[in-house]
């Protein structure tokens, strides 16, 4: 059993490593019995911040695992920082203990620092990464591999600039370009918060807390959704290239059209 959130396919990739079909945080976040039993369970997450989402957060307060293996993997593009211990501290503190956590770099989506045409570029040696890791579940390691100094004084002054400027991360930069849209509503299908509509044939952003995980921006057919101007190349976009639309949209559709 693995549970896993995604904005642009990343983590629904290396979840697939593990687990042929696993489950949409997004999609049961709202079950009222969050309750699941497994010989192993794992969960698979990009890092904002330094942290897991907002909405991973929810769900890791809320859940209650039954199982003799319990495993975290967070997907990066540029600096882990704390997270795999971040995620583990925060199920401890719980008293559900983690057995083994770890980290892969790949893509970073963040199109406000990064160019996405450079990024893909890049090659991080992703399935090299992968390899060891899956192994290392298959064997059952255990270990948390702590923070360095360094990744923890990044992590903290980081935490400090997004408390000083919550617009950076809160999606008050989203910006739909309404002579682009075509009011298509690929965006209220890729948004695990449900966060636009369609009203007068062009997408809305709603009141709803937003997880700034851009999926709506990359998957935009027009380049209609941008991060208040600032995108580091509004004409490039990702998503990765063994994960398809529909993957996205089936993960993070929260309304039935």
């Amino acid at each position: 059993m693995l549970f896993y959130f995604t904005a642009t396919g990343n983590c629904l990739y290396v979840a697939k490593q593990f687990e042929e079909k696993p489950i949409s945080i997004p999609q049961i976040i709202h079950q009222e019995n969050l309750v699941f039993e497994d010989e192993s369970i794992g969960i698979v997450y990009p890092v904002y911040a330094g942290e897991p989402p907002k909405m991973v957060q929810e769900f890791l307060n809320k859940v209650t695992f039954k199982t003799n293996y319990l495993y975290v993997i967070a997907t990066y593009g540029k600096d882990k920082t704390v997270s795999p211990k971040f995620a583990a501290d925060l199920l401890e503190k719980r008293g559900i203990k983690v057995d083994y956590a770890a980290s892969i770099l790949m893509v970073d989506n963040y199109i406000p620092s990064f160019d996405m045409e450079e990024e893909m570029a890049l090659d991080k040696k992703v399935e090299e990464q992968l390899e060891v890791i899956v192994k290392d579940v298959k064997e059952r390691k255990r270990g948390i591999p702590q923070p360095s100094d360094d990744e923890t004084a990044f992590y903290e002054r980081a935490t400090k600039i997004f408390a000083e400027n919550p617009h950076l991360v809160n999606g008050e930069q989203i910006t739909v370009l309404s002579d682009k849209c075509i009011g298509c509503g690929i965006c209220t299908r890729v948004c695990p918060a449900n966060r636009f509509v369609i009203k007068d044939g062009k997408a809305t952003r709603t009141q709803n807390t937003c997880e700034f995980c851009l999926a709506c921006a990359h998957a935009c057919l027009q380049k209609a959704i941008i991060t208040s101007a600032s995108d580091k190349n509004p004409n490039a976009r990702y998503r990765n290239p063994h994960v398809t639309l529909q993957d996205i949209i089936q993960s993070n559709q929260q309304t039935s059209k």
